[in-house]
């Protein structure tokens, strides 16, 4: 560890930008089960169903409020879990950097917001899970999803109450949940792809904490970073392709994200 503090304190005295690459291993240390395991599957009617069968858009056509129970399930999980010292450690490492600061996250559970990541430095790069816009895409705005939308319970259908308040306040056809799915690309306008590939371009240091490259604009984000001679770090509990370009760079902790981030913070204050 102590090797990989000298390299982000070397990275900090250089110019460019200060990139942290957030992924779902710091919020399961805040309790949020990986919705890609045995926790994601949901039953509708006699069939069950994976994750990555039910975040598409192929999905919410045929099925729009079995896929919105769905959410609305994990939208419960997430508003009862609590930021974890990790995301706090970036709320800091942002106060003390400014500007040059940036955070990328994968996670749509919102808990760096709700722990006090500056809106204007932070890129929820796959969405929000508390958020909704126009199914029908008929602007690119996103709204909040109204609090007299319950949490339901595993495999509770949507009441008729709440299908009323889940639409586009702006045409009125149904809202859709603002995350990016699986047969979905990454844009500009809801998704920050080219702010986000630009800021990559002029890294000094790229902090990767939980996420093991199996997206595309994350591993844009390293590649990107590392052209640009960027020192790389990888905090993960487990081997991934990010840890074989951060051992040639900044080096890797390997181990949970919370204790990793609030080091990094706290030598870099």
């Amino acid at each position: 560890m102590d090797a990989v503090l000298a390299a982000c304190r070397a990275a900090l005295d250089r110019p460019g930008r200060i990139i942290a690459l957030t992924g779902a291993g710091v919020s399961a240390e805040s309790g949020i089960p990986t919705f890609r395991g045995k926790d994601g599957y949901w039953t509708i009617g006699a069939r069950e169903y994976h994750p990555q069968e039910l975040a598409t858009r192929e999905a919410f056509d045929e099925m729009p409020w079995s896929v919105w129970a769905w959410y609305l399930y994990r939208r419960g999980v997430c508003r009862q879990a609590e930021p974890n010292a990790g995301h706090h450690a970036l709320v800091r490492l942002a106060s003390q950097l400014g500007d040059r600061f940036a955070l990328v996250t994968q996670n749509v559970d919102g808990l760096h917001r709700r722990a006090g990541s500056p809106d204007a430095h932070t890129f929820a790069i796959h969405g929000d899970i508390s958020l909704m816009r126009c199914a029908r895409d008929c602007v690119a705005d996103r709204w909040p999803i109204p609090d007299a939308v319950p949490a339901l319970a595993r495999n509770e259908d949507v009441s008729p109450a709440s299908k009323a308040l889940l639409v586009c306040p702006r045409c009125g056809g149904m809202a859709r949940p603002h995350v990016l799915w699986f047969d979905e690309s990454y844009d500009e306008p809801r998704f920050h792809l080219d702010t986000v590939r630009e800021i990559a371009t002029q890294a000094a240091l790229v902090i990767v904490a939980g996420t093991s490259a199996q997206t595309n604009l994350p591993w844009q984000v390293v590649t990107l970073g590392a052209r640009a001679g960027a020192t790389i770090v990888d905090i993960n509990v487990e081997d991934n392709p990010f840890g074989d370009i951060a051992e040639r760079s900044g080096g890797v902790v390997r181990g949970p994200a919370a204790a990793a981030l609030t080091a990094v913070a706290d030598h870099l204050r």
